[in-house]
């Protein structure tokens, strides 16, 4: 994909205030859930449903792969967000969100009669927060703003190898 130039400057500023909320987002859970040092994903595996909750149930239920889960969600989610907001391996960044994004909404699809014991801040049916950010995820994809404001603009002149593989 070719990064289109004429935008215009509302657009732009609109699609980069949005990149930037979105990567504050991914980047403050990351470091609550860092320096929280008790911080698991176990309760919220446990709470898993859907045709995929006993996966999800599986991977908690085993300490190794649990470790590595917390590990790779809480970095996972500063990293991310970290290159929304400098505009750093957007097109990296922006798919690793809807990967993970992806994993939130199979644990807890939100369908007619889910009950979950993890709060939720209203009722859902479908169509939910971590949906709705992976739609804003796509548009940011779609309309990439990373090498007009971003450190991508030095990366793709200077590192020509992260345009060729899509990094950015």
């Amino acid at each position: 994909m070719t990064t289109n130039n004429s935008y215009s400057t509302p657009q732009l500023c609109a699609l980069v205030l949005f990149r930037l909320c979105v990567g504050w987002h991914f980047a403050y859970e990351g470091i609550v859930k860092i320096l929280k040092p008790n911080w698991t994903s176990y309760p919220y595996l446990m709470d898993s449903g859907g045709f995929l909750g006993d996966f999800f149930k599986e991977m908690a239920g085993n300490a190794t792969i649990l470790q590595y889960i917390n590990i790779l969600n809480e970095w996972s989610l500063l990293l991310i967000g970290l290159g929304l907001i400098t505009g750093t391996l957007g097109r990296l960044s922006s798919m690793g969100a809807l990967l993970l994004l992806g994993f939130y909404t199979l644990s807890h699809p939100s369908y007619i009669g889910a009950s979950y014991m993890m709060p939720f801040e209203g009722s859902y049916l479908w169509i939910d927060k971590n949906i709705v950010e992976m739609a804003g995820i796509l548009v940011l994809l779609l309309f990439p703003t990373s090498q007009i404001i971003g450190i991508d603009r030095f990366l793709k002149k200077t590192v020509p190898l992260f345009s060729k593989l899509k990094l950015i």
